[in-house]
């Protein structure tokens, strides 16, 4: 079975993303039975080592893919070839930030996969960022980080956003400070070189998400 979700509204893929993992996944086995991948970084033996892999105590597994206009060729020659026949227990879930009408394999997959297309929001900024880290969102937030960086957003000035937006509040809360510290960590690695800074501002909102309130 094979999903796509094209579009750049993040907030209404995420919603429909959690309706698919809720329609073949239990909450209690859910993390062992799914794959978060990125087009960018996926090469085609990994993929299809992905696809071997069984599913624990449940009918399915999802493998997500993000960023899928980035699909290197053989993958798509692949996924195309195989994905009307491959394993029931598979469901394979592909997020494109943008639909191309002049995508051939956008338009092959269409015939047998189930689609879903988002009209496109305003243009997502550092306070879009700030909201989603703020809500625990991780996938959210990271999505709207790659989509930032994508449209040529300089790393500076998504720290910059991101300072401007939590220095409006209380910046003498705890919480308040551990946020500024890990802008102010992220921009240390990108400035020596220590990570590069794609990695290292997915890295610091990978953290950010995962703060505890009770620990802040």
């Amino acid at each position: 079975m094979v999903y796509l979700l094209i579009g750049q509204d993040v907030l209404s893929k995420d919603t429909a993303l959690k309706q698919i993992k809720e329609k073949f996944l239990t909450p209690e086995l859910a993390q062992f039975n799914q794959d978060v991948l990125y087009a960018k970084d996926l090469d085609i033996l990994s993929f299809q080592e992905r696809l071997l892999i069984l599913p624990v105590k449940s009918p399915k597994r999802i493998i997500i893919i993000k960023d899928s206009q980035n699909l290197k060729e053989n993958i798509k020659e692949f996924i195309l070839k195989t994905a009307a026949t491959a394993s029931s227990s598979i469901v394979l879930v592909l997020d494109f930030a943008q639909r191309s009408y002049k995508d051939e394999f956008i338009r092959r997959l269409s015939g047998f996969a189930q689609v879903k297309e988002f009209k496109a929001t305003s243009k997502p900024d550092a306070f879009a960022l700030s909201r989603q880290i703020e809500m625990k969102k991780m996938d959210s937030a990271l999505s709207i980080l790659i989509q930032l960086l994508d449209e040529g957003e300089k790393p500076e000035r998504i720290l910059g956003g991101l300072r401007y937006a939590w220095e409006k509040n209380n910046t003498a809360s705890p919480q308040a400070r551990r946020k500024l510290q890990a802008l102010l960590a992220c921009d240390i690695e990108i400035k020596t070189g220590k990570l590069k800074a794609n990695l290292a501002l997915e890295k610091m909102v990978i953290s950010l998400c995962g703060f505890s309130d009770s620990l802040c």
